[in-house]
């Protein structure tokens, strides 16, 4: 079962991720995308946060780059993955060439398309507004909606979180052709 969780900044996206870990009743790896910088306070306060919400039960892998290996190391049917986030992970490999990142994307889609757990993927909503002015804004924008795009398009469930709830567009859209 692949998924997919989306939306916009504190919309609940995280936290509507990890309850559809906690109810697969399944021993969860949550996939840390987040590279740490001890000298930002507020960024290490905000990965305390989700941190503080995870069970003690969950193994926590900090992965801020070899993703599509991670995933495939994982193995056991018993397994639930959930990482968080996409865009977290995009942005530690922003400076990467378009070949090298279509590379890099491929590799991910190939290893969730051979993966043998059930796993799902928060990602950041960021397209929804201006186009950045800057270039290494424009290429993070197109870059994480093409490939939130195409985990879509393989997922059994996909999920907009917006103002508090969650809605599963699987069951209510039509996916494009």
């Amino acid at each position: 079962m692949i998924s997919l969780v989306t939306g916009a900044t504190r919309s609940g996206k995280s936290e509507w991720a990890e309850h559809l870990a906690m109810r697969s009743q399944k021993n969860v790896i949550y996939i840390a995308t987040a590279t740490r910088y001890p000298d930002d306070v507020e960024w290490e306060a905000r990965l305390q946060k989700h941190s503080d919400r995870r069970p003690e039960n969950w193994q926590t892998l900090e992965v801020p780059i070899e993703l599509a290996e991670s995933i495939l190391e994982i193995k056991s049917d018993s397994t639930y993955i959930l990482v968080d986030s996409l865009g977290t992970w995009l942005a530690n490999l922003l400076e990467e060439s378009e070949e090298s990142w279509v590379k890099i994307e491929s590799e991910l889609l190939e290893a969730i398309q051979v993966c043998a757990v059930d796993i799902t993927f928060v990602s950041e909503e960021v397209g929804w507004g201006l186009v950045p002015e800057y270039k290494l804004g424009r290429i993070f924008r197109d870059r994480l909606g093409s490939l939130s795009r195409r985990i879509g398009a393989i997922a059994d469930a996909v999920y907009l979180v917006t103002g508090g709830y969650a809605v599963n567009l699987s069951q209510i859209g039509e996916r494009l052709p």
